[in-house]
C-alpha cells in the first residue's frame, strides 16, 4: 500500500496522520518535546556523561595522565575500603540516621499536616504551613550559626539557662553522644515543613464528602484522621518511602551540610557524625586519592540503586498503583 493510499487512510477533520505513529506523535507533540529539551540535555550533560568516570574507582589515577592513561589496579581500591576500620561506622551511622529521618521527617509531616487541616480559619492555616517551611529555605550554613548561638559552652542559650540553675555547661561539641539526638531534631526541624506541604496537598484533594459522612455517623476528629485521612494518603506516603529508601545510603537525602557544618569538623566527633558523603569528601580533600573515593561513591551508588528495587518491589507487592515501576 503506498504512503499516499494510507495518508488518505488516516485522514480525520482535514489533517494527516503519520503512517509510522511514534513519528505522528512526536510531530503532533513538537512544541512539548522541544519545550523539553533544556531539561534532557541537562540531564545527559550533568548526570549520564560523568558516568564514564566509574572507571576511576578501579585505576590508579593521576590527575595528570588523566582516565586514559592511568594505571589500572583492578579491585585493589575496594579491597582497601572493605578492610578500613572506617568502613562498619559510616556504613552504620548513614544507615541509622536515614532510617530515623524516614520515620521521623514522614510520620511527624504526616501528624502536622493533618492538624493544620483542621484549623478553619484558612488565614492561619496558610500562615502556619509558611512558619513551617521557612527552616527548609534555610541553607545548613545559616543553620550552623543558630546551632552554635544554642550550644555554645561560653554564650550559648542552653548553658547560659543551666547556669542559671547553678548546673556546670555541657560540651556540645566534644561529647560524641549528644549527636545522636541533635542530628535527628536539626533535620526535622528543617525538613518537616517541606513534607507537611505534601501532605496537606493530598489532603486537600480529598473529597469533603467522605468526612461529611462520617460526621452524620458520629465519627470524631481522630477516627476521621484514621479511616479516611491517613488510608487516602497511603498512595503518597508510599511514593515519599521509595524515594526516601533510595537515599539511604546517601547523606540526608542530600542535606550534606546536616554532617558536615552542624559538627563545626570536630574530630570528636567523627564517631557519630561521619557518614558516607562526609568520608569521601575528607579522604579526597585529606589524602588526594581519587581511585578509593571513587569506590566509595561507586558502592554507594550500587547499594542505592539495590534499595530502590527492593523497596519498589515490595511496594508494588502491597499497591501495584503506587510502585514507579
Amino acid at each position: 500500500m503506498s504512503n499516499v493510499t494510507l495518508q488518505h487512510k488516516f485522514k480525520k477533520r482535514g489533517k494527516v496522520r503519520h503512517p509510522i505513529p511514534v513519528i505522528g506523535e512526536l510531530v503532533k507533540n513538537k512544541t512539548f518535546y522541544f519545550m523539553m529539551l533544556p531539561g534532557l540535555l541537562y540531564i545527559l550533560v550533568m548526570y549520564y556523561l560523568p558516568m564514564f568516570g566509574v572507571v576511576i574507582a578501579f585505576e590508579e589515577y593521576n590527575p595528570i595522565k588523566g582516565i586514559f592513561k592511568s594505571k589500572w589496579i583492578g579491585f585493589t581500591n575496594f579491597k582497601f575500603l572493605f578492610k578500613s576500620d572506617a568502613l562498619f561506622q559510616i556504613t552504620f551511622n548513614t544507615i541509622f540516621y536515614n532510617l530515623i529521618f524516614i520515620v521521623l521527617g514522614i510520620g511527624l509531616s504526616l501528624i502536622i499536616a493533618i492538624l493544620i487541616n483542621e484549623i478553619g480559619n484558612r488565614f492561619l492555616a496558610g500562615a502556619y504551613k509558611s512558619i513551617i517551611l521557612l527552616p527548609y529555605l534555610l541553607s545548613w550554613v545559616v543553620a550552623e550559626y543558630l546551632l552554635f548561638s544554642f550550644l555554645s559552652m561560653d554564650k550559648g542559650i542552653i548553658n547560659s539557662f543551666l547556669n542559671t540553675f547553678g548546673i556546670e555547661p555541657v560540651l556540645w561539641y566534644s561529647e560524641p553522644g549528644y549527636w545522636r539526638f541533635i542530628i535527628p531534631a536539626a533535620y526535622v526541624w528543617k525538613n518537616i515543613g517541606y513534607f507537611s506541604v505534601i501532605f496537606a496537598a493530598g489532603i486537600a484533594g480529598i473529597s469533603t464528602e467522605y468526612y461529611e459522612a462520617a460526621k452524620m455517623d458520629g465519627a470524631s476528629k481522630f477516627q476521621q484522621a484514621i479511616k479516611i485521612t491517613i488510608p487516602m494518603l497511603v498512595p503518597i506516603t508510599l511514593t515519599l518511602l521509595l524515594l526516601q529508601a533510595g537515599k539511604i545510603f546517601y547523606a540526608a537525602f542530600g542535606d550534606w551540610g546536616l554532617f558536615y557544618n552542624l559538627p563545626k569538623e570536630s574530630g570528636v566527633l567523627f564517631s557519630t557524625t561521619n557518614v558516607i558523603d562526609t568520608y569521601v569528601y575528607r579522604s579526597l580533600k585529606s589524602m588526594s586519592d581519587f581511585g578509593m573515593s571513587s569506590a566509595v561513591g561507586l558502592y554507594q551508588s550500587c547499594v542505592g540503586f539495590v534499595l530502590v528495587l527492593a523497596s519498589n518491589f515490595l511496594i508494588r507487592l502491597y499497591d501495584r498503583d503506587s510502585a514507579l515501576f
